[in-house]
């Protein structure tokens, strides 16, 4: 008998908002290409997860949290992994705060997707890599809470030059993190966020900072593969985090095994 290991699934988060290509308009669900191109570089098979949209009219929402946390289980125990990418700023509310005037991408179908997905993975120990608003979604999950501005904190734009720019940011990463392995001592990295974690949520280890002090990276010990950084490798081409994702994700697969060709011995 052969054998081989197939691609892991990652499941990937997306974007629901109204989109232009070609000569249309409509609602959408999109991604990034960078974030696909890097988990299929990396040996995984993106499988796209779209926020719902929105109810038709008369529609109610009974039996919904129920129906929707059974759905999150089923969908989560058919991936080998879960990346969550950047977006807009999570709704204040949900980590006990009014929001900022200055906040903005805001989409409760999308928190409620990721908060959802995120719970279920963690009760599976499934890999996760969660970039810039994934960090945040995951810390707020366990307990902690955002800086909704972080100019205010650090009297400069350093790590969001202004919208859709990327600031160079040095990172020094701890001693015996996940983050130090992949990427030593120092890196530079590219940025583009302007809320980041204030008080870590439960169990989450802050394992880099900025020079200016900024939670740039942060590891949930005690689980297989829980990273999420506050910058974006995908805009820089890095792998390195989408390598050590798949490579996670595919420890959990048992190889695939295949008949020999009639007439070859097995090795």
């Amino acid at each position: 008998m052969s054998s081989a290991r197939p691609r892991p699934l990652i499941g990937v988060t997306t974007y629901r908002q109204t989109t232009s290509w070609w000569s249309w308009e409509r609602d959408a669900a999109l991604v990034p290409g960078a974030y696909l191109d890097l988990v299929e570089a990396a040996g995984g098979q993106p499988v796209l997860i779209p926020p719902p949209g929105d109810r038709p009219a008369g529609a109610t929402d009974q039996g919904e949290g129920i129906g929707r946390r059974a759905g999150f289980d089923r969908l989560v125990a058919a991936l080998d992994g879960l990346l969550l990418i950047g977006g807009g700023d999570i709704d204040a509310d949900r980590y006990g705060q009014a929001d900022d005037p200055r906040n903005s991408g805001s989409n409760d179908r999308r928190d409620d997707l990721e908060l959802g997905l995120l719970r279920a993975a963690l009760d599976l120990d499934l890999p996760i890599l969660a970039v810039c608003r994934g960090l945040q979604v995951l810390n707020v999950l366990l307990g902690g809470d955002l800086v909704q501005y972080l100019p205010d904190r650090t009297g400069s734009t350093d790590h969001q030059p202004r919208p859709g720019v990327f600031g160079s940011v040095s990172v020094v990463t701890e001693e015996g993190s996940t983050v130090r392995r992949l990427l030593g001592d120092r890196a530079t990295v590219l940025c583009s966020h302007h809320q980041a974690i204030g008080r870590p949520g439960r169990g989450l280890v802050v394992t880099a900072r900025s020079e200016d002090g900024v939670i740039e990276a942060a590891e949930l010990s005690g689980f297989r593969f829980v990273v999420g950084v506050q910058w974006h490798p995908e805009e820089s081409g890095d792998r390195s985090l989408f390598d050590a994702l798949v490579a996670a994700a595919g420890d959990r697969i048992a190889p695939l095994r295949f008949p020999m060709p009639s007439g070859m011995a097995e090795q």
